[in-house]
């Protein structure tokens, strides 16, 4: 078994900015290599997840509307309190996506399914330049 680590970068506006990296992470599969495992995609970031969805416009709009309504940014947050920035809303928005996705990979393709797209959802309240890591483990 062969273990690959690569890292993706991308600039965000965030306030819930949605970013489809399924052919980066596709194109990050096939510069590797491998042929069949698992790919995880995981951000070192706090106020910023993982998961997938169909990249469809009314899709985000919903994904977008359910994160207002259950978490909304005007709530009182103790994050908010302690450190007076505003994203106490960010941080737990995306404790509930998690901060990492696997998917297996079979002769060279993720294994996703039609409509299934995987997406980066920044929550912060602010733009950032953001670092993904990709680890492959395969042969």
């Amino acid at each position: 078994m062969a273990v690959q680590t690569h890292t993706l970068f991308l600039s965000t506006r965030g306030h819930a900015d949605i970013h489809d990296i399924t052919d980066r992470v596709q194109a990050t599969l096939a510069s590797s290599g491998l042929q069949n495992g698992v790919a995880t995609v995981f951000c070192p970031s706090s106020t910023s997840a993982l998961t997938t969805i169909e990249y469809e416009s009314g899709c985000l709009s919903d994904l977008r509307r359910l994160f207002d309504e259950i978490l909304p940014a005007q709530r009182d947050y103790a994050h908010n309190a302690r450190w007076g920035d505003g994203n106490g809303h960010s941080h737990v928005r995306a404790a509930l996506l998690g901060p990492s996705l696997t998917v297996p990979f079979v002769n060279g393709r993720l294994t996703l399914g039609t409509w299934q797209q995987i997406i980066y959802v920044d929550f912060d309240i602010r733009p950032r330049r953001r670092e993904l890591i990709v680890q492959m483990i395969g042969e």
